[in-house]
């Protein structure tokens, strides 16, 4: 073992790296150190360097008590439990600590260090900060306790240890760091953990950062009281430059990020477009997210990439050539998924689902903007329609702890479920993880999102369903607005972003959508026209799968933020 970890810190010193810090990263369903699709994107994206051989390192927090594990009681109340896991089985410690100080005490950090292996066999490190060390009191301990757990101070802490904790890791370990990608503003103290390594010099600390902002919604971007910073807080920097960096009412860590990075992006072209008028005055550029490719594919369609596409998870831009697979091997592949899945479904909630129906997947984070009861706002529709063609409804999603209303959009949707129990089979799985995403974005026909505009940033997990030919239905906006072709892709729900329409009518032409062209368009070509549905599925994939990919993704921070 001790031989083991010298060859591992070798290799993570071994030349100049890119350090990505994320709050959280979902790299396998065993280390619960994810919420949701900021960390699923971090962990695709440490994926695609070890695949593309990018010198990486990833750091980001342990969380022993994870996120939360979601338990639904029969009528939608969600009761959240920790995550019971036991870093020692996936994670190696490494005898090393650095040390911040918060409310003048000296708070310990110690790495684990998990290792992800690419295709070609290159590494990237991850590593794990833990503050539960016995030196260290009860509640400091406690920091590297819970995901997006406690107050504000709770959340002040946490951002020093991965910011500046992160950073001092990463030189106590002798990392030469080439760039410092910030995924979120999470992270943004290590901005000025470098001013200090950079004698305060401004530009040169600059020149070292990049940062992605992932959200629209206000909300989404931390902000804390210069008074408790201050209380909490070793003096990085003089109160007065805090203030020029972050902000003058509060401390903004999105605004620190902005004013310390040599180079931004939003996560589609929509949002970055959305960002520059939250933001006014700073340039922000695109990169459109993607998924990794090899993670999100059914193993039925990787048997069937393998014998028709070659090479395809090194190089997903094959998946351009997916005519050359016959339409029935498409269908044979989609079958198996979906029978997986169905049987799934079944023995989780006993929902009775049927493998030769129409499935609709809606499973992400419930929350207001997400909108999961939109498509309950015509019960006697829904009705109608399932009449004439069958179709059945698969829901997943956790609410964060404190979002009463997230939590009350779950009931709503357990509520609606008994109101249409006899005409359309519906079901809500509890405690939406990765193994669940593989199974539903794989197994269902047709993938929903319909959020409120313009509140989609980027959205991945219509990505992952196209991978497995699955067609989707979604409201335009994040990268749907750059995926979608009508009828060809999948189907736009709404209007354009360009459309000047108020607030009111849009939501009248999103229900007409959704209802209408279920009702003539999507229920009717998969009952009666196989034939066009399966070339839609190979669409789906020559079209999207080949783009909207981590190792694209990947290749253009290369090229327009880490060179």
């Amino acid at each position: 073992m001790a031989d083991k970890k010298i060859s591992e810190l070798k290799n993570l010193v071994n030349e100049p790296k890119i350090a990505y810090f994320t709050m959280e990263i979902g790299l396998r369903e065993e280390i619960p150190t994810y919420s949701g699709g900021l960390g699923i994107l971090a962990g695709d994206a440490t994926k695609s360097a070890a695949d593309l051989e990018i010198p990486f390192v990833a750091v980001t927090l342990l969380n022993h008590k994870g996120y939360f594990t979601q338990e639904l009681t029969r009528d939608g109340r969600q009761i959240e439990h920790p995550v019971k896991w036991n870093p020692k089985k996936y994670l190696t410690p490494l005898p090393f600590t650095t040390e911040v100080h918060i409310r003048g005490r000296r708070v310990l950090i110690k790495p684990w260090l998990y290792t992800v292996r690419g295709a070609s066999g290159a590494k990237v490190h991850v590593l794990f900060l833990d503050t539960d060390l016995p030196e260290n009191i009860l509640k400091d301990r406690q920091i590297s306790n819970f995901l997006y757990g406690g107050d504000a101070k709770y959340r002040l802490k946490q951002e020093i240890v991965l910011g500046v904790g992160g950073a001092r890791i990463l030189k106590s370990l002798g990392v030469d760091v080439k760039k410092y990608h910030m995924n979120e503003g999470h992270a943004a103290f290590l901005t000025l953990e470098l001013l200090r390594m950079h004698n305060f010099n401004l530009e040169e600390a600059r020149k070292k950062c990049v940062f992605t902002t992932h959200t629209p919604v206000a909300a989404g971007h931390d902000h804390f009281d210069y008074a408790l910073a201050e209380e909490q807080m070793e003096p990085l920097v003089a109160p007065e430059l805090l203030r020029k960096l972050c902000g003058k009412e509060n401390l903004n860590m999105t605004r620190l990020a902005f004013n310390m990075s040599s180079y931004v992006n939003g996560v589609a072209k929509r949002h970055k477009q959305i960002s520059e008028k939250m933001f006014p005055g700073y340039e922000i550029h695109a990169i459109t997210n993607g998924v990794h490719s090899s993670t999100w594919t059914h193993p039925s369609f990787r048997k069937l990439y393998n014998k028709y596409l070659p090479s395809w998870e090194a190089e997903p831009e094959l998946f351009i050539r997916a005519a050359i697979i016959p339409n029935e091997e498409i269908w044979k592949a989609r079958d198996k998924a979906k029978s997986e899945m169905i049987d799934y479904v079944n023995k989780k909630t006993k929902a009775g689902m049927e493998k030769n129906v129409l499935t609709i997947g809606f499973a992400r984070r419930a929350t207001a903007y997400k909108r999961h009861n939109f498509i309950f706002s015509d019960l006697e529709r829904l009705k109608e329609i399932a009449k004439i063609h069958p179709f059945q409804i698969i829901f997943a999603g956790k609410a964060h702890p404190r979002d009463l209303g997230g939590k009350q959009i779950i009931r709503e949707v357990f509520k609606n479920i008994k109101k249409l129990k006899g005409k359309i089979k519906i079901a809500y799985l509890e405690n939406y993880d990765i193994e669940m995403a593989k199974k539903l974005t794989s197994g269902c026909d047709v993938w929903l999102n319909n959020p409120e505009r313009p509140m989609e940033a980027s959205g991945t997990s219509g990505m992952k369903a196209a991978h497995n030919g699955v067609l989707n239905f979604s409201v335009l906006d994040g990268w749907w607005l750059e995926g979608f072709v009508e009828g060809v892709t999948g189907w736009a729900i709404g209007p354009g972003p360009n459309e000047k329409i108020n607030l009111a009518k849009a939501k009248k032409r999103e229900l007409e959508d959704l209802y209408s062209k279920l009702e003539y368009a999507i229920l009717p070509m998969y009952y009666d026209r196989r034939d066009d549905w399966m070339e839609m599925m190979e669409n789906s994939i020559s079209k999207l799968a080949y783009y909207f990919n981590t190792h694209r993704m990947m290749r253009r921070y290369v090229l327009y933020a880490y060179l």
